[in-house]
């Protein structure tokens, strides 16, 4: 990195900034001209079960925010000596979905239930059959629509339904917007009209009418909007909302908020046709980019859009590395009492490595990340479990290796139905994610899952905060006004598609083997949530 011009490029006001909002971490990255990384920040934070919903708490939410932000003037600080003040533009993303529903005067109704909340079965159900369209648990509508079957007092007082990307960037603009794929993850979107499904709120209307309520469903959704599409810009409430210190500068144009899954998509350069990407940290989802509708809603299968409004097949865990990063943090432990402390990410290479040495099934083990429930496989709660029988193969690098499988097995079984069933074809699927971190091994088990090359990128840790940036980027940096995939192709990738990895026979034929037990063990998993 060449320190004089990334200084020169802050001081100029020409850096631009993303911020996303992820389970665990609340990430900022600053990128100069040319869309590279040149200053990070960071906050750790973590959901709460509040009266048997995940939640995270508005003060929580805004002060995670003014820490990251503070981490990042440190870092730009630290290695340029200088202040951010202006920017060339801004961007917000955050986990999708879930319910942040507000009165007329901006005041939260009840606490934000996450997409990690599993309490919606018996509304979902009913707009999926309502719709003949897949709704998931954690869609705003499917939360909504519970609210109302439960006849939640506070839903006739709702004057606006956002999602946490959303949320914030109305704060910090004024506008109560939202970029067309998470908007598409509170309610389907037309691919032609990149907007709310009109038939699909008349149905939702028509189904409420009784209720009596003052309010229709596009009264209180935000207005979707395109990726580039003007979304506002900050204002000084805004900017103090942000930084704290009072530096930054109001008027700065801030792009359409995302969610981590558009964010994701543009991270990978996957917003094309017959591309996709698999994100792989405290959750897991896949996105492929389809040439045509599938042909019947699947239970397991979400359809949402790219930033630029394209229809994508998602498939969306809940569970991916959270209890995988709890056995590490173990691992950690020991080496604290045997006074041979490494830094983490060590272990992390070291255990993830070692995992290459197991047996291509695990030697029999299976392993159940399940920290919440998982609507993929039809478990409302969840049990972190291991199952062995006697005479498995029981090893540290089987265990390791149970544990890898098990971050993406679920992904497996949803993909199966797009890549074996629905016959989708993919030129490209690419990863990114903390899985991916530690090079050749997310990947080569995640290339063994769908049978397909996988490729990833050196930006693979970069996730959606960066995402997120590019956004950002396209909005105020496309002079000849290229789409989306255009301008991602020609201009921030230059061709660059990563390093693949084909799947390897015997690692193939091993992952389906576990797949089979581990479909066939499920009901020990139910079991375990029915009896605790």
């Amino acid at each position: 990195m060449d320190i004089q011009k990334a200084k020169q490029t802050i001081e100029a006001g020409k850096a631009i900034l993303g911020i996303e909002f992820g389970s665990t971490r609340i990430k900022a990255v600053l990128i100069d001209e040319n869309h590279k990384p040149i200053a990070q920040g960071d906050h750790e934070w973590e959901n709460q079960l509040v009266d048997g919903l995940w939640t995270y708490s508005i003060d929580d939410i805004w002060k995670g925010l003014q820490d990251c932000y503070a981490d990042l003037r440190k870092s730009v600080q630290n290695q340029y000596s200088c202040e951010i003040e202006e920017l060339a533009g801004i961007g917000f993303s955050a986990m999708m979905h879930g319910y942040m529903a507000f009165n007329e005067q901006q005041q939260i109704l009840v606490p934000f239930r996450t997409w990690r909340n599993t309490n919606t079965g018996k509304a979902a159900a009913e707009l999926s059959k309502l719709f003949n369209y897949n709704i998931p648990l954690r869609w705003s509508i499917s939360h909504l629509y519970q609210c109302i079957l439960d006849n939640e007092e506070h839903v006739k007082d709702i004057k606006y339904l956002t999602t946490l990307a959303g949320y914030i960037h109305w704060q910090v603009t004024g506008q109560f917007v939202l970029g067309v794929g998470d908007a598409s993850g509170m309610i389907p979107v037309n691919p032609q009209t990149k907007s709310y499904d009109a038939e699909m709120v008349k149905k939702f209307d028509n189904l409420v009418a009784p209720k009596g309520y003052s309010w229709k469903l596009l009264d209180i959704l935000p207005k979707s909007l395109s990726a580039g599409e003007d979304a506002g810009v900050l204002t000084a409430e805004g900017a103090k909302k942000i930084d704290v210190s009072g530096h930054l500068k109001a008027g700065i144009p801030v792009c359409p908020p995302e969610g981590d899954a558009g964010t994701g998509m543009v991270a990978t350069n996957a917003v094309k046709v017959r591309t996709g990407n698999v994100s792989a940290g405290t959750s897991s989802f896949s996105m492929i980019v389809l040439e045509k509708p599938l042909s019947k809603p699947y239970e397991m299968i979400d359809m949402v859009t790219t930033p630029d409004g394209s229809l994508v097949a998602m498939v969306h865990c809940n569970n991916c590395t959270s209890e995988l990063n709890t056995w590490v943090k173990m691992f950690c432990d020991y080496e604290q009492l045997i006074g041979k402390v490494q830094e983490k990410h060590m272990v992390y290479r070291v255990l993830y490595t070692h995992a290459l040495l197991g047996d291509p099934d695990c030697g029999g083990l299976v392993t159940y990340n399940y920290v919440s429930g998982e609507p993929v496989t039809g478990l409302a709660e969840g049990r972190p479990m291991i199952v062995r029988s006697p005479d498995d193969n029981f090893t540290l690098a089987n265990f390791m290796r149970a544990e890898l499988y098990s971050s993406i097995v679920v992904l497996k079984i949803g993909n199966d139905i797009l890549l074996k069933e629905e016959k989708i074809k993919v030129d490209r699927i690419t990863g990114h994610g903390g899985l991916f971190k530690t090079k050749g091994v997310g990947q080569r088990f995640l290339a063994a899952a769908l049978n397909t090359p996988i490729s990833v990128m050196e930006t693979a840790g970069e996730g959606g905060a960066w995402g997120i940036a590019l956004l950002a980027a396209f909005q105020v940096r496309n002079p000849q006004k290229l789409n989306l995939e255009d301008y991602l192709e020609q201009v921030v990738f230059a061709g660059n598609k990563g390093t693949s990895m084909d799947p390897i026979a015997e690692d193939v034929v091993g992952f389906e083997k576990y797949t089979e037990n581990y479909k066939r063990c499920l009901p020990i998993e139910q079991s375990a949530v029915d009896n605790k």
